[in-house]
């Protein structure tokens, strides 16, 4: 039966934490994997699982790295980052060198980047875990203070870092926005990290679903003449997408 089906799946991945569909398909040797893929869906949906490239993740296992508020926000406007997501992979080119945030947007568009020759720097560990399964991804994972809420890592010693390093391109996200207050976030260690990020790169993308316009966070780190590109989905408002492309900002 598939309700029988799914519960064990769940099941499974509690006790194991992990599993790929290469592995599920062993359990399962009389399931298809579309059926398999199906399965995971709706666990992911339940808000009990999330899936990652090639399998999927227990949500108790990210639990105990993080607790509930990644959790949440991972399974929230999942459509709206795919959408996002799957928009910004496509803007992804060979050898490029860029920095990702540690965001559930940003880690639904590490499962959609392709597994070209790239350099990633990051300071989100599920995106970094994600991007580690790919085999041409070359991954740096910035140190520093853990922020739970985010599963990410910030740190004043990451401006010694950037001394040092070279990116092309930054493809960053925020938890709030406004026109009059910009993108922003509730870590202040985290925006003085993405102000330097912004600083860095020679250009920026911002992936911003709809359903973060309106809100304030505490602290900002960009404001909207900042960004080169802004990423969205289409629940977007028309009328705030003129205000950026009249900044000369692309708006996907």
């Amino acid at each position: 039966m598939k309700r029988d089906r799914i519960e064990e799946i769940a099941e499974l991945l509690d006790k194991r934490g992990k599993l790929t569909l290469d592995q599920l398909d062993d359990f399962f040797p009389n399931v298809s994997q579309m059926t398999l893929r199906r399965d995971l869906f709706q666990l992911e949906q339940q808000g009990r699982i999330i899936r990652v490239r090639g399998g999927a993740m227990s949500v108790k296992e990210v639990q105990k790295v993080s607790g509930e508020p990644y959790v949440k926000k991972t399974t929230c406007h999942s459509d709206e980052k795919l959408m996002i997501a799957q928009k910004a992979a496509s803007l992804i080119t060979e050898n490029c060198a860029l920095f990702m945030d540690g965001g559930t947007t940003a880690l639904s568009f590490a499962k959609e980047m392709p597994d070209i020759d790239l350099h990633v720097l990051t300071n989100g560990l599920a995106v970094a875990i994600e991007l580690a399964q790919k085999k041409n991804v070359d991954v740096t994972l910035l140190g520093g203070q853990l922020l739970k809420e985010n599963l990410s890592t910030a740190s004043p010693v990451a401006r010694a870092y950037f001394d040092t390093t070279n990116f092309e391109l930054a493809i960053i996200s925020a938890s709030a926005f406004t026109l009059e207050n910009g993108f922003s976030c509730n870590s202040m260690v985290e925006a003085d990290l993405l102000k330097m990020v912004r600083k860095k790169a020679k250009q920026l993308y911002m992936m911003l679903d709809s359903s973060k316009i309106g809100k304030i966070m505490p602290y900002s780190f960009a404001g909207i003449d900042d960004i080169d590109v802004l990423i969205t989905d289409d629940n977007f408002p028309e009328e705030l997408k003129e205000k950026f492309r009249e900044k000369n900002i692309v708006v996907m």
